[in-house]
């Protein structure tokens, strides 16, 4: 167990959240963040440098990004150990999500190096609440995969999820994602929130079928799906439960095989599913 202090240190990785689309969301808190710091790693450092310019701040660069995150990694680290303080950043919203910074922020931590986040803007969680869905329990997913193939297996594995799904996607790929997941997760409600915080800001609510028939010309910008959950899913007994492996394993399956089956197809916990599997 380790307990190290963010605040009050000479050495730190700032791990800052940049304005996804209106400039008057970095906070104060991130600008004098980045004031203190003696380096500032970007995803893209000309966009980050064109951010910083906006508010008169001048800041020695390092370029970290997808293609380059262990060696740049290993830079940082030489650099914090030498007692600098760091700012980590991306073109929009959080690093780590959905963006390089993880890798950094996991080996700063096996370092002892202390990392504090700052907090700010992401696109998720305004689609999320917009949305008008079930705000209760949610699961983000992200990007999914750019081939069909693999798009489709995801969209499949998570499928009877009960909660909200959240997915990032792009304008060229929008009109295909939802005909995977209308004929994957069959006919939800869904939102999309397109240009979130800036000028063209838009929500647009419906069925999956509904949203089917929207000009792709039409859907600009990044977007965040907002998906229901799947809701004809029956919440399960543990004799429920039990009787499901029993029948699984009468089919031909090994215990095991029959608990990956009833954890996947049921989407429970699978500490849970084998210690009813040690009942049998």
């Amino acid at each position: 167990m380790k307990r190290i202090k963010s605040f009050e240190q000479d050495t730190l990785l700032y791990v800052i959240s940049t304005p996804i689309g209106n400039l008057k969301e970095f906070s104060p808190r991130a600008i004098e963040c980045i004031k203190e710091c003696d380096f500032i790693a970007s995803e893209d450092t000309r966009t980050t440098s064109l951010l910083l310019s906006k508010f008169n701040i001048s800041k020695p660069s390092i370029s970290y990004h997808e293609h380059n995150e262990q060696e740049a990694s290993s830079k940082i680290i030489a650099l914090l150990k030498e007692g600098k303080k760091i700012g980590l950043t991306s073109d929009a919203g959080y690093p780590g999500i959905s963006d390089p910074g993880s890798i950094l922020i996991k080996h700063c931590i096996e370092e002892d190096i202390p990392v504090s986040v700052v907090n700010g803007s992401n696109a998720f969680i305004p689609a999320l609440v917009g949305s008008g869905l079930d705000t209760s329990h949610f699961y983000f997913h992200g990007f999914l995969p750019s081939k069909e193939s693999a798009r489709k297996k995801e969209l499949e594995e998570i499928k009877n999820k009960k909660e909200t799904l959240i997915f990032y996607e792009s304008p060229h790929r929008i009109k295909e994602t939802l005909e995977n997941m209308f004929s994957i997760l069959g006919n939800r409600l869904v939102s999309i929130a397109r240009e979130i915080t800036k000028l063209h800001e838009e929500y647009i609510r419906g069925t999956l079928e509904e949203l089917l028939n929207l000009d792709p010309a039409s859907l600009k910008g990044e977007m965040v799906l907002v998906v229901e959950g799947n809701k004809e899913i029956k919440i399960l007994s543990e004799e429920d439960i039990i009787a499901i492996l029993k029948e699984e394993i009468a089919s031909g399956k090994s215990k095991k095989d029959a608990i990956k089956e009833v954890v996947e197809q049921y989407s429970l916990k699978k500490n849970y599913v084998y210690l009813l599997a040690s009942k049998l």
